[in-house]
């Protein structure tokens, strides 16, 4: 996990097996929860596999980009743009952004 004021960066939220090498989705929802409560948005950057948004509260934007590759400039465009709606909406609102491994990111 890498993290700014603003800005998370992690792991897929991930479910039985995976969540024992990946972040567990159950805990990453109670630590958003409890630390930026209405103020996160979660960006899924990976097209392999997705989850139900609303362990989230249904605040996810699901952007696919292929694991090891490099996005398309309208999906960067897209990601960019939205990010910075989210962020100028309130000085608490915060993201969460993932690919599959966090490493990409």
């Amino acid at each position: 996990v890498f993290s700014t004021d603003r800005i998370i960066a992690m792991s897929f939220p991930s479910s039985g097996k995976q969540s024992f090498y990946r972040s567990p989705i159950k805990e990453v929802a109670r630590f958003l929860d409890t630390k930026h409560p209405d103020h996160y948005k979660v960006y899924n950057l990976c097209s392999e596999k997705g989850y139900d948004p609303k362990y989230f509260h249904y605040r996810v934007e699901r952007i696919f980009i292929d694991d090891h590759n490099v996005p398309a400039l309208q999906d960067m465009l897209k990601f960019t743009s939205s990010v910075r709606e989210w962020m100028s909406q309130d000085e608490k609102n915060i993201i969460a952004i993932h690919c599959k491994g966090g490493k990409g990111i």
